[in-house]
């Protein structure tokens, strides 16, 4: 293992199921590399939204947006206590098909966990965990971010993806991550995509099938420009 420590931001919304593949991903390579998460917010209901509906700071309970306000709260005390709640959250949405995006469904997820359940009701009574959730937001928009996964690099360097699933574990996940470290070699390569077969979308729907049951809302993709 390397003693030098590397750095990364995370940009992730816990409703998004890419994302929270490679957040497991990324904790592999933390586990194996040293490696530095600064978690960090980006909403897909506000990314996503049409024009003339509400924000999602707007509302009084909003699915993403809410949780996001919660992990902004626990950000305060310390990034352990995100990286848990977005791990357990995460889990609990993509893998368990639970409720984490409504209210009691995060204060059990907290309780899981060992923290304060009423940290729910505190991140939503507090109007500045929406500041701290679009300041994130609109960081990475300005940036170029339209969607998540996002990973920022100390030089600036920002990556959409990678968009994997499952998310690789053991030597697997260290070979993505030279991978992905490498694309700051090339400043100017913008995409590489691989086509999806109909085999592909029948393993992202296998994969994805706990999160398609839970979730509440309705999917919502613009086009990446």
């Amino acid at each position: 293992m390397s003693s030098d420590r590397q750095q990364v931001d995370f940009y992730f919304d816990i409703m998004c199921p890419w994302a929270y593949q490679s957040s497991k991903w990324i904790r592999e390579v933390r586990a194996q590399n040293n490696l530095d998460i600064s978690w960090k917010f980006f909403s897909l209901e506000e990314i996503n939204r049409i024009e003339g509906k509400e924000h999602p700071w707007e509302r009084e309970w909003s699915y993403g947006w809410s949780m996001l306000r919660i992990s902004a709260m626990l950000r305060r005390q310390s990034m352990e206590d995100v990286d848990r709640y977005y791990e357990a959250a995460g889990r609990a949405l993509h893998e368990e098909g639970r409720k984490p995006h409504s209210p009691e469904g995060s204060k059990e997820i907290l309780a899981e966990i060992g923290l304060d359940p009423d940290i729910v009701d505190m991140a939503i009574a507090d109007p500045t965990t929406n500041d701290e959730v679009l300041a994130d937001h609109n960081a990475v928009v300005d940036l170029g971010g339209f969607g998540v996964p996002i990973l920022v690099f100390p030089d600036g360097t920002t990556i959409f993806g990678p968009v994997v699933t499952p998310g690789p574990t053991g030597e697997a996940a260290m070979r993505l991550w030279d991978l992905t470290v490498g694309w700051q070699e090339f400043p100017h390569l913008y995409e590489m995509r691989r086509p999806k077969t109909e085999a592909d979308q029948a393993h992202i729907e296998e994969q994805f099938r706990p999160y398609v049951e839970a979730r509440d809302w309705r999917t919502i993709s613009n086009p990446a420009p």
